[in-house]
């Protein structure tokens, strides 16, 4: 039997002579003793010896060196990553001496190369004199991209040589190409934060960079200007730039992002952006929809008495363009500037007639909104300017019959109601309205199903022969024409046309809108008190009350006819007998009702209305974040020597800022302490807390890990998972922490929804006397739903409709140990950050029974519509529920979960 049998070579272990030798060998040119020294290599791992960095070197060498001038620039790149100071050492001298290669691309990344090295921990030993050498190469070189690569380094590793080469080519930095002016604006940036007393000299660059072709440049200079001054000088330029770039730039992005920008300003410098309005006011030309309505929410908190004329008078030429038919979504812009229009007249009275008679030839729009916009206007319009009155009800009686819209037909014929007060205008409306109804009756009946109905109802024949033709409502409101049997089938009801050229009320009506017909039979009601008032002969009014009774019975006729498919509800049946029976008796009680009441009302409304945006302008005024023994200094008593007039106006507004506090603003100490958050427990082997700092779409991590042993702990990771709409932006890293040592860590998460999300995770590290790797498990970090939406306001009008078009509700009951449902209230607009849009005169009182709407928009555009409905019992505590909708779902759930947390009363 065969058996196996080991033979020992015996090979000298390498030393350390032997490895240079082969390294030597493999680097030279002679093939026979690189093959030699491969063997050599080889017997050497044979026998279990490494040799570490060997063969990396050599090849890393080798392609530093190689004729290929892509090889090179890429193997530079990698250089970037390599953290191992044993592989780099030996490179040095061939990374050196690629910043001296005849091609750019080369230069550039050897550059990138020697800032990464540089950087390394014992970065400084191996490239002692880097950046000296780097600030040589930067006064030489040509290439643009060397040269911004050069200067980057410079202003990461060397910021006083950075900031010198900078002083000395003051007057050049103009002439610089784009990527080294990005550099330059951020170097600024820095060295302005950490010594502010050298802003002066900093801002004249960046003033003179205002200039530059380049449009990314131009964008970053004003953004760095604002951040580092108040100057009025400054913020002006700054606002300038934005607003050229506004006009020049072509990219809808861009233009959204430049209109945030001055919006911020907006809230800053309100006075200076008030002389630029007129330049934002032309970024209207673009057919972007969400730039336009960024556009009208920036100037419409910049109008003042003296500007709004023409503010006004471009709003109506851009009124008079969306008549044109070119462009899909004209009616939702007119809206916009219908909307625009109306907030400007109500601010500003005096510019009300010069827009409301153009507005109401948009009274019969197709678009309903829009008509609606213009309507409501119209009626606060008629109210605050008693003297445009008169021509606005003749200028409304003329173009009532082009309205279309059961909406805009009741407030029309309210304001028809309220409005007219002369005998002629009396007389006008009743008229109008007459016309607009069309003859009576609204539907026929004839001789046969008269004696049909008296004994029995036979059903409508299905066979029709084409003998008479006669007029029949459609679904959608519109006539055709139908044929019916004259022989052996009886006619059913059929519905009498009117004038389809002024019957507009007629066939609204005739659709089964019975609570247009109640507002038809209020308005002639009160038409004909009125016409009682202003009429001295009664044959008049009894003639014109006689024929306004005949209306109102013709429409409870159709109303109970078969001809429509539903009957008339009952609300509008009791609204209509009850104006019947005004006619019929009438008493000086409840005339004083119908023809004061219901405006004294309407002028409640707006009262109040007003008063609450004036205590909310009031209450923004009023925040103070200032103490009383806060420091101020005072420039004056300064010495101005050597400063310039931008420097002074800087120093005024720093003042001005200190002594308003704005400083401060955000220096809110106890709220950053609420963001700190515990992830392991103080006996574990590793301590870790996280501060949570949400940016709109990202949320940033700054873990702390503390090592609490006696022992090095070695590949230390922070391995993080997340649940929901989070999404991790960066790998892990490994981390070498000392015995009772700490380390900052960074992770950054993006975020694309509302949704809650959910952050958890370890802590795996490794220490010497243990082999398996060691795991700590971390407390979850819950995203607060609150980071990401802010109370907002929206008309009633749109509450409504969006109530109607989001398909996502989360019906919430109530639960609460409150007992008043205002402090309840109170309690959950405060707990959820939601505003309430009912006005705070419908919450007044002590009925026991409270309803109010409230409304948020978050950072990613969704709505969060809720509905609060509470009642007291007889116990005394409150019942009912809180619905929330939305478009998504993530929203109206998490805010859902945040209100069921909440409404209990908690923090």
């Amino acid at each position: 039997m065969e058996k196996s049998c080991s033979l020992l070579v015996h090979f000298d272990k390498g030393t350390p002579a032997l490895a240079n030798e082969i390294k030597e060998a493999l680097e030279g040119n002679d093939v026979p003793a690189k093959i030699d020294a491969m063997k050599n290599a080889i017997m050497l791992l044979l026998n279990g010896e490494t040799l570490p960095q060997l063969f990396i070197t050599i090849n890393l060498r080798n392609n530093l060196q190689h004729p290929n001038e892509y090889i090179r620039g890429v193997t530079l790149r990698f250089l970037c990553r390599l953290s191992e100071v044993e592989i780099i050492e030996p490179l040095i001298p061939s990374i050196m001496s690629n910043l001296e290669h005849r091609h750019p691309y080369i230069r550039r990344n050897a550059i990138l190369a020697v800032m990464s090295i540089y950087k390394l921990p014992h970065g400084e030993q191996l490239l002692v004199d880097a950046p000296e050498t780097i600030e040589r190469f930067l006064s030489t070189e040509q290439d643009p991209s060397a040269k911004r690569n050069a200067f980057l380094m410079l202003f990461n590793c060397a910021q006083d040589r950075a900031i010198n080469y900078l002083l000395t080519n003051v007057d050049r930095v103009s002439d610089w190409g784009e990527l080294l002016q990005m550099v330059v604006l951020e170097l600024i940036r820095k060295v302005c934060r950490t010594n502010k007393a050298e802003k002066g000299k900093y801002i004249k660059i960046i003033i003179s960079l205002l200039n530059a072709p380049s449009a990314a440049v131009v964008y970053e200079c004003a953004g760095t200007l604002v951040s580092l001054s108040s100057a009025p000088t400054a913020i002006r330029a700054a606002a300038n730039t934005y607003c050229q770039l506004l006009l020049s730039q072509s990219d809808n992005n861009v233009k959204l992002i430049v209109l945030d920008r001055l919006n911020e300003l907006k809230s800053s410098h309100r006075e200076i952006m008030i002389d630029l309005i007129m330049d934002v006011l032309r970024a209207l030309s673009s057919p972007n929809l969400d730039i336009r309505r960024k556009t009208l929410d920036i100037i419409l908190e910049l109008i003042t008495p003296r500007n709004v004329s023409e503010v006004v008078l471009t709003l109506k030429k851009e009124v008079v363009k969306t008549q044109s038919g070119e462009l899909e979504k004209n009616g939702e812009y007119r809206q916009m500037l219908i909307q625009a229009i109306h907030s400007c007249a109500i601010k500003f009275p005096e510019v009300a007639s010069t827009v409301v008679h153009l507005l109401m030839d948009f009274l019969g729009d197709n678009n309903v909104a829009s008509a609606v916009d213009v309507v409501v206007f119209v009626r606060e319009i008629i109210e605050t300017n008693p003297k445009l009155r008169v021509s606005i009800i003749t200028r409304l009686l003329d173009t009532f019959y082009q309205i279309r819209a059961a909406r805009v037909c009741s407030c029309a014929l309210w304001i028809i109601g309220e409005y007219c007060l002369s005998l002629s205008e009396v007389e006008s409306g009743i008229a109008t309205i007459k016309q607009c109804l069309g003859d009576l009756p609204f539907f026929s009946v004839s001789e046969d199903e008269e004696a049909a109905d008296s004994s029995k109802k036979v059903q409508q024949a299905t066979s029709i022969t084409v003998s008479s033709r006669r007029p029949a409502i459609l679904a959608d409101g519109t006539y055709a024409t139908q044929s019916a049997a004259s022989e052996t089938a009886f006619s059913p009801p059929s519905v009498v046309q009117g004038s389809l050229a002024t019957g507009n009320l007629r066939s609204l009506l005739l659709t089964g809108d019975f609570f247009l017909g109640a507002v038809v039979a209020c308005t002639l009601a009160k038409l004909i008190l009125r016409l009682e008032e202003v009429q001295p002969s009664k044959i008049e009014v009894n003639k014109a009350s006689t024929s306004a009774l005949l209306v109102m019975v013709a429409m409870l006729q159709l109303g109970q006819s078969s001809v429509l498919p539903h009957p008339i509800d009952s609300d509008s049946y009791d609204r209509i007998v009850l104006c019947i029976r005004l006619l019929c008796n009438t008493e000086d009680a409840v005339r004083k009702i119908w023809l004061k009441s219901c405006r004294e009302s309407f002028v409640k409304m707006l009262s109040d209305k007003q008063l609450r945006e004036t205590e909310e302008i009031k209450a923004k005024a009023q925040i103070s974040h200032s103490q009383p023994d806060d420091l101020i200094d005072f420039y004056h008593l300064k010495s101005r020597k050597g400063m310039s007039q931008l420097e002074l106006e800087d120093q005024v507004q720093d003042d001005l800022k200190r002594a308003t506090g704005e400083f401060v603003k955000d220096a809110d100490d106890a709220n950053k302490l609420n963001r700190i958050i515990q992830l392991t427990g103080f006996s574990d082997p590793v301590y870790a807390e996280a501060y949570v700092t949400v940016h709109h779409y990202d949320i940033v991590l700054d873990v702390t890990v503390i090592n609490r042993t006696k022992e090095t702990l070695q590949n230390l990771c922070l391995e993080l998972a997340t649940m929901g709409d989070l999404k991790l932006v960066e790998r892990p890293q490994n981390y070498t922490l000392a015995p009772e040592s700490s380390k900052q860590i960074k992770a950054n998460i993006k975020v694309s929804s509302t949704e809650t999300g959910v952050i958890f995770g370890n802590i795996v590290y490794e220490t010497s006397n243990v082999l398996e790797r060691s795991v700590v498990v971390l407390n979850d970090i819950h995203i607060d739903i609150m980071d990401y939406i802010s109370p907002a306001v929206c008309s009633d009008a749109a509450f409504r409709t969006m109530w109607a078009e989001f398909e996502w509700e989360n019906k919430v009951a109530v639960n609460t140990t409150i007992t008043d449902e205002k402090e309840f209230l109170d309690h959950i607009i405060k707990s959820t950050n939601i505003k309430c849009l009912t006005a705070p005169s419908a919450l007044e009182g002590g009925c026991g029974f409270l309803a109010a709407n409230l409304y948020a928009k978050s950072v990613f555009g969704e709505d969060a519509l809720v509905n609060i409905s509470v009642e007291k019992q007889t116990d005394g505590k409150l019942n009912g529920y809180i619905r929330i909708r939305s478009k998504t779902q993530g929203i109206a759930l998490s805010l859902g979960d945040k209100i069921t947390l909440k409404q209990k009363g908690g923090s």
